[in-house]
């Protein structure tokens, strides 16, 4: 079987090898892993599942995380290639923006709205792609604008950006966002694009993350009045406590979830589904990121109680229908013995958000795994074509 040379397993070997060809047993000692988990991760048989895991082996490497997960690589894919075209002209945008630079408006103020309505639609839909294509204009439209346009338009291009795999321009787009909702002094929209920095920051940076979100929960209390605020407030621990976790703070992790819970437990789900800027707080989300949260912690077992408790379709913005799944998948995937199930919530992802799926290095290595367990006999007709449209190639 021949599967795709850019899994994560493929980069650990390449960059064991450009360590002077460091033996697999001093990566494992440098990481606080076993040999074999190395051997079997290299050779696609194990997954890399944990975040804490990549921090540590990337260290280990002295290499970054992006770097072992091929992020700001070309993939082959055509729709991140079509939006890899317009990532240029965004960061121009950007650093125009952040130079202070403003030209005039040429689109009245209900035009420079439906722009944003249209962007915004986009996100929900996961489409990045026309997203990415949308994004240099509208930015200097926000910007010449003013007012909280240009915080919402920044806060759409980091997640754009983030979920394209450019989190370091992710990461300029949340400064330009927090910067534009300092200047109108609005406070939902200061939460958000705190929330949308916190998100940003590279997986190594997890405890800046946490201590980035503590500050904003301090600042945003006396404005918790607003509902939306206290939506923000929610997302703000949840992501605190994805962030303490990866960083061994397991008590902060807890506290974290407990308030977010207490907070969706007043507020309920929102009626649309999306509630403030689509952030879709309330009980249905956090289950999902209580869900990424167990399986940071390696408890897939947990990840599939707590699956049974939830109804992702509640939430109407897609990538959280598809996290709901993929998280599902790898939990199922991770005793190699229910990997028909976890072909079909693969699948269930893929349908959900095709673009984010394709381009998520977990749900690659975890396809690749399952394909490598089947290898001696005939693989799954649903696992072959999944692999096809990841550009996986499964040979006997």
């Amino acid at each position: 079987m021949a599967s795709k040379a850019d899994t994560i397993g493929a980069r650990v070997r390449y960059w064991r090898m450009r360590r002077g060809g460091m033996s697999q047993a001093v990566l494992a000692g440098l990481a606080g892993v076993s040999q074999s988990y190395i051997s079997q991760v290299e050779s696609g048989r194990k997954t890399i599942d944990r975040r804490s895991t990549l921090v540590a082996v990337a260290a280990a490497l002295q290499v970054t995380v992006a770097d072992l997960l091929g992020q700001g690589t070309e993939t082959g894919d055509p729709a991140r290639e079509r939006a890899a075209e317009c990532v240029p002209a965004i960061w121009s945008a950007l650093i125009e923006i952040e130079d202070g630079e403003r030209r005039p408006s040429t689109l009245s103020r209900e035009e420079l709205a439906a722009g944003i309505a249209r962007s915004e639609q986009l996100r929900h839909r996961s489409n990045f792609p026309a997203m990415a294509q949308m994004l240099p204009g509208l930015l200097l439209e926000a910007a010449a604008a003013g007012g909280p346009a240009l915080a919402q338009v920044a806060y759409q291009a980091s997640a754009c950006l983030r979920h394209l795999g450019y989190r370091h321009l992710a990461l300029n787009a949340a400064r330009v966002a927090v910067t534009a909702a300092e200047d109108v002094e609005e406070a939902a929209w200061l939460g958000a694009t705190r929330f949308a920095y916190a998100q940003s920051l590279p997986i190594e940076s997890a405890p800046l993350a946490a201590r980035a979100a503590d500050r904003s929960l301090a600042e945003l209390q006396s404005a918790a009045s607003d509902e939306r605020v206290r939506q923000m407030l929610g997302q703000l621990h949840l992501s605190a406590a994805l962030a303490s976790t990866v960083s061994g703070r397991l008590d902060a992790a807890r506290d974290h979830l407990t308030e977010a819970a207490r907070e969706a437990a007043t507020l309920g789900d929102p009626a649309d589904g999306m509630g403030f800027n689509g952030c879709g707080f309330g009980p249905t989300n956090v289950t999902l990121w209580e869900m990424s949260i167990a399986a940071e912690s390696g408890e897939p077992g947990r990840v599939i109680e707590l699956s049974r408790t939830v109804r992702p379709q509640v939430l109407a913005a897609s990538i959280r229908q598809m996290s709901y799944w993929l998280d599902l998948g790898r939990a199922l995937a991770d005793s190699g013995r229910r990997d028909n199930e976890a072909i079909a919530a693969f699948v269930r992802a893929e349908q959900a958000a095709p673009v984010p799926f394709s381009l998520n290095p977990l749900a690659q290595d975890a396809v690749v795994a399952m394909a490598q367990r089947a290898k001696r006999r005939a693989v799954p007709n649903e696992l072959r074509l999944l692999a096809g449209r990841l550009g996986i190639s499964l040979a006997a």
